[in-house]
């Protein structure tokens, strides 16, 4: 009973620590991989639960998160490769956007890129959307607060839409093996909540960026070199890892605490996953002794809260590292939208029952 109390508040001043640090410490803020890998490494510790097959997932991880056609995609490698495309094709990438742009207009561009990548991330996966995402991010003509007000709508988007199937982001590959369902499982069971929330974000979006005038625009200067796009997509794989091992080390405050909530409670306990590996609570939460309403109410906070902060999807991983967007500067937006969907799923789910 002690061990088991010494266990729990360390891992809660861990917690507080990965909550607080970040906002409060300039160091922290700037060195966010570094800083949550020492924090997976004790809350491990701390629980004691190093084990060979957990080094083992903590490397693989980054370079296998999901399959797509049997193809393993890992977001490392995901990240590299089209890193590397852009600064060799920079100049055409740039100018193809921009030509867009141009086209359509800010506000119908905005639109379009938070819709389509919204729903397209359930097919071409959340790593390869994001990685998208974050380059069509930089060609915008929006002065900075504007363009991560614009960057937090569209991960928001990419994090619903990729939990539709199972090749989307491991949140929903974990839910359907675990429950033994097919493909189409959460399309039917969450879908009629995500599809809609990803066309509102997409008008939301389009209404936040403004009416800007775009005609003028010019193609952005690429200044990256070989080698800061090498150590981004090293940074990313550090964060992931990191959060393999977080995730592992809050086990016991899973199993202990949280899976023993009424579901009710659960929701709003897993904003957790802003800063946890939602995956990880998933697997703890949900299983077939479940009803489906319990399922979709895990689910949607899952989801949902995973938007409000950097550590919380893997798009807001990927966008924040390559646009250079702070934990404070994220949490400005995506805290105040995320809590906003929360409680309009909360009615929805639990009183209205749709």
């Amino acid at each position: 009973m002690e061990e088991n109390l010494f266990v729990a508040t360390g891992l809660f001043i861990i917690l507080a620590l990965v909550l607080i640090l970040p906002f409060r410490v300039k160091r922290v803020e700037e060195n966010l991989e570094p800083f949550f890998l020492v924090m997976g490494i004790a809350s491990v510790t701390i629980s004691g639960l190093w084990s060979y097959e957990l080094v083992i997932e903590a490397i693989e991880t980054p370079l296998k998160i999901t399959e797509f056609a049997g193809i393993p995609i890992g977001i490392f490698q995901v990240v590299l490769i089209v890193g590397l495309a852009i600064h060799f094709f920079n100049r055409q990438v740039y100018s193809f956007l921009v030509a867009v742009l141009r086209k359509l207009g800010m506000r119908v561009f905005a639109f379009i890129v938070v819709v389509v990548f919204g729903l397209v991330s359930s097919i071409i996966s959340v790593i390869v959307s994001a990685v998208i995402l974050a380059e069509i991010a930089l060609v915008t003509p929006l002065e900075r607060n504007r363009k991560i007000e614009f960057v937090v709508i569209a991960c928001f988007a990419v994090g619903l839409g990729a939990a539709l199937t199972p090749v989307g982001e491991p949140l929903s590959t974990i839910v359907v093996k675990k429950l033994n369902e097919d493909f189409f499982y959460l399309v039917e069971l969450i879908g009629k909540y995500v599809i809609p929330s990803v066309v509102i974000l997409g008008i939301y979006g389009a209404i936040r960026v403004g009416d800007i005038s775009v005609e003028n625009i010019e193609v952005p200067e690429y200044v990256e070199t070989i080698r800061t796009v090498v150590i981004r997509a090293i940074k990313v794989y550090v964060f992931i890892a990191a959060l393999v091992l977080l995730g592992e080390g809050f086990t016991p405050i899973i199993d202990w605490y949280i899976s023993k909530i009424p579901p009710e409670i659960i929701y709003w306990v897993n904003m957790i996953s802003a800063v946890l590996d939602n995956a990880t609570l998933a697997a703890a939460e949900i299983g077939p002794q479940l009803s489906e309403l319990q399922v979709k109410g895990a689910l949607m906070g899952l989801i949902i809260s995973g938007g409000m902060l950097i550590p919380g999807n893997i798009p807001n991983i990927v966008a924040a590292g390559r646009l250079r967007i702070t934990m404070g500067e994220w949490a400005r937006m995506g805290v105040p939208l995320g809590l906003l969907m929360m409680v309009i799923f909360f009615v929805l789910i639990y009183f209205v029952g749709v």
